[in-house]
């Protein structure tokens, strides 16, 4: 007598289920599936592109931009203005591939940044929360803003 836990599923997983051991209505189940092994499946033809892809170049799927949204609170409309200002006045170094807008909607300063290399991406973000620090560090160390 075969043991179940040594491939011996019901039915069998050697073909003995009068389905080839694959599992199928009426076979072993799904334990002779895992025993016997997967059914098989047919392979999409493979036919190679000029570069050896699979797929030609002009049906391959465009490459989607990372998009990153940060949203700022601050304590009052004021002070969203002023960091607002102080961070649009740093260009991003690197415009033409790096995407970023700044807005500010009541109290909450909006940075949104589009790009399609992760890694610069990456650095763009840490740059800005680089700046974003020292100008609250500097807006608490001199106090709330007078109005005018």
């Amino acid at each position: 007598m075969r043991d179940a836990d040594a491939g011996g599923a019901a039915g069998g997983a050697d073909g003995q289920d009068g389905q080839g051991g694959h599992g199928y209505p009426g076979g072993g189940g799904t334990a002779a599936a895992v025993a016997g092994g997967a059914p098989p499946v047919a392979r999409a033809p493979h036919t190679p592109g000029p570069g050896g892809d699979a797929v030609p170049a002009a049906r391959r799927p465009r490459i989607q931009p990372h998009i990153f949204v940060l949203s700022v609170p601050f304590p009052t409309p004021l002070e969203a203005e002023i960091a607002h200002g102080s961070l649009a006045a740093d260009a991003e170094p690197h415009q033409r591939v790096v995407g970023k807008d700044l807005t500010v909607s009541g109290s909450v300063l909006a940075v949104r940044w589009k790009a399609e290399d992760s890694r610069l991406l990456r650095i763009s973000i840490i740059n800005f929360l680089d700046q974003l620090s020292l100008v609250v560090q500097t807006m608490q160390r001199f106090g709330p803003p007078v109005s005018r």
